[in-house]
């Protein structure tokens, strides 16, 4: 019974040493976005906070973590509009908000390229619809901070209003891409 005790902390010791949990930074980390007319020049964008959000390293490199968004703290910071088109954007026309407080991004798989570049798998999930996305983002030397820049299609997650193929005047066409701007801070760790 000695024995199976010892080798049963031993593994559990080799286990937690192997992988680990990092919580990020919620305060100093943030999601940029930006939203464009599709035949016009300009646009919007603005920020949107994190509520939490953890990576998992394995072997001191991250495979695997799971960040979720606050789409009540969405706001506008290009100025003008900004009030009108924040409740717009939260509305049924768009992130329907009120039914869908949160969005989350699950980290699936994460590849470490030979250009310093990680290749990040995840399931995105907006309005109650998870979708696969695909990105590249940049860990900084002392692994404090991640940085990452992609777009979405926004009508894979049920977002159309504005969209190309529903606008019958074009110059009202907003761009189907939304496009992300996200800066990751970690903390402390929580092991």
């Amino acid at each position: 019974m000695k024995k199976a005790t010892i080798l049963l902390c031993l593994l559990c010791s080799i286990i937690s040493f192997s992988q680990q949990e990092v919580l990020i930074n919620t305060k100093a980390s943030i999601v940029n976005w930006k939203g464009s007319m599709l035949f016009s020049f300009g646009g919007h964008h603005g920020t949107v906070n994190f509520k939490d959000g953890k990576i998992i390293k394995t072997n001191n490199k991250i495979t695997g973590g799971t960040f979720t968004v606050d789409m009540t703290s969405l706001i506008n910071t290009d100025g003008g509009y900004s009030e009108d088109l924040v409740k717009h954007l939260k509305d049924e026309d768009f992130f329907n908000v009120k039914e869908y407080p949160i969005a989350k991004l699950i980290l699936t798989k994460v590849e470490y390229n030979d250009n310093g570049l990680l290749k990040m798998h995840a399931n995105l999930s907006i309005k109650g619809i998870t979708k696969p996305v695909l990105f590249e983002a940049k860990l900084n030397s002392d692994n404090t901070k991640l940085t990452t820049k992609f777009k979405i299609d926004r009508t894979d997650w049920n977002i159309i209003y504005g969209a190309k193929g529903v606008v019958k005047i074009k110059d009202y066409a907003i761009s189907d891409a939304i496009e992300f701007d996200v800066i990751v801070i970690f903390g402390e760790d929580k092991c």
